[in-house]
């Protein structure tokens, strides 16, 4: 009877497994849907908010910021310890160059001099490291990822291009960028933070 019990249960989890799964939250915007969970150096993070960036009246691409645990603010955000993932999926194509200097332009708003001048070596290292690549096409899944003690990963369609660019500070940057002051996209501010309407 034990044994006929014990194979019941295994079988029944087996079967509920999947709908376990399924369950997983996620959030769904402009067509696009991000998972509840993602995996970032071997750390489960949890999704934070999702947005989109508009310019004009079209959606360039919508993004995903996933944490250890949700929070609210960049400054609770930036202390996190942790794994942190960035993730972007592409509307349209966008050349690299663009996007290298747009996230240039967004340090400069957000950083103060003394700021920069310690980040302006891997500012550009990173925007030599994503114009390795001509486009983000549409369609396309882009993934900056910080893993501690290994720094900022860019990730294109699952792929890693170029090695890591060390540095927490850098990787609050780069946050700063999506979620600091001086944004160029509030509501996509907004959503990532969580705070969507």
């Amino acid at each position: 009877m034990c044994r006929r019990h014990l194979l019941a249960v295994l079988l029944s989890a087996a079967a509920l497994a999947p709908l376990a799964r399924a369950a997983e939250p996620v959030a769904t915007i402009g067509g696009v849907t991000f998972d509840g969970r993602s995996q970032v150096g071997g750390q489960s993070l949890v999704l934070n908010g999702v947005g989109a960036r508009a310019v004009a009246v079209f959606k360039a691409y919508v993004a995903a910021l996933y944490l250890p645990r949700r929070a609210q603010t960049v400054e609770a955000i930036a202390a996190m310890p942790g794994a942190k993932r960035l993730q972007m999926r592409m509307f349209y194509d966008i050349p690299m160059a663009e996007f290298a200097k747009a996230f240039r332009q967004g340090v400069e708003r957000n950083q103060t001099p003394e700021v920069q001048q310690r980040l302006a070596d891997r500012v550009a290292a990173f925007g030599a490291l994503v114009t390795t690549q001509e486009k983000a096409r549409k369609g396309d899944t882009v993934n900056l990822d910080f893993v501690p003690g290994s720094g900022m990963q860019f990730w294109l369609n699952g792929k890693q291009i170029g090695a890591a660019i060390p540095g927490d500070d850098f990787y609050t940057a780069l946050l700063h960028v999506f979620l600091g002051e001086h944004v160029a996209d509030e509501r996509l501010r907004a959503g990532l933070l969580g705070r969507a309407d």
